[in-house]
């Protein structure tokens, strides 16, 4: 469970950070400090984008920035969870982070064929100033790597394919029952079907 919630967190981090007016779709790698790994592909469009990953079950998470939901899928069970979307956490359509103070290039790298460059960037998250590091690809113009400053986490995007994406991949696939997640006394959550 701390691994789901660990790669969703830094799913949303990436796509607050990630510059795109474009479609794509991409495999991603997010590696943690210790070598634990979790691998999935990501799909996008302008207004709404998917990430399915493997985290102990598959799992797909749909964002519809036009509806301003987000859907957690469970495939498995044939189940999904539906909670409201936060603006604040809307991908970026410029090539900036999220409150973005400083941006420094710091080197160049050939990752997954793509020439990049390599930028320290600073931003604030609060009332907190973070950094990190983001690989661009320049002939793509885009983020095909970020990682922590201090080596905790690194996310990379391979075999990128610029393309239009078929929108029904944004979807709840049909016959798939919608779930709740009542809140209860004491701050337990109570998973059932309605």
């Amino acid at each position: 469970m701390l691994k789901r919630i660990a790669a969703i967190f830094l799913f949303s981090l990436f796509c607050s950070a990630t510059a795109l007016a474009v479609e794509f779709s991409a495999d991603t790698v997010t590696t943690y400090k210790g070598g634990n790994k979790v691998t999935g592909k990501m799909y996008y469009k302008a207004d709404r984008f998917r990430m399915d990953m493997n985290v102990g079950d598959d799992m797909m998470v749909i964002t519809r920035l036009d509806k301003k939901v987000v859907w957690n899928v469970m495939p498995s069970e044939k189940m999904y969870i539906e909670m409201a979307f936060d603006p604040k956490k809307k991908p970026m359509v410029e090539s900036k982070f999220e409150g973005e103070v400083e941006r420094k290039e710091v080197g160049e790298e050939m990752i997954d064929g793509h020439p990049t460059k390599k930028y320290l960037v600073t931003y604030r998250s609060g009332n907190d100033t973070e950094q990190v590091y983001q690989w661009l690809a320049t002939d793509i113009k885009f983020p095909i790597k970020s990682a922590a400053v201090d080596g905790s986490w690194t996310q990379e995007f391979r075999n990128v394919k610029m393309a239009t994406q078929p929108d029904n991949l944004f979807e709840v696939p049909p016959g798939y029952e919608k779930m709740e997640m009542p809140q209860m006394p004491g701050g337990m959550n109570l998973m059932r079907g309605r």
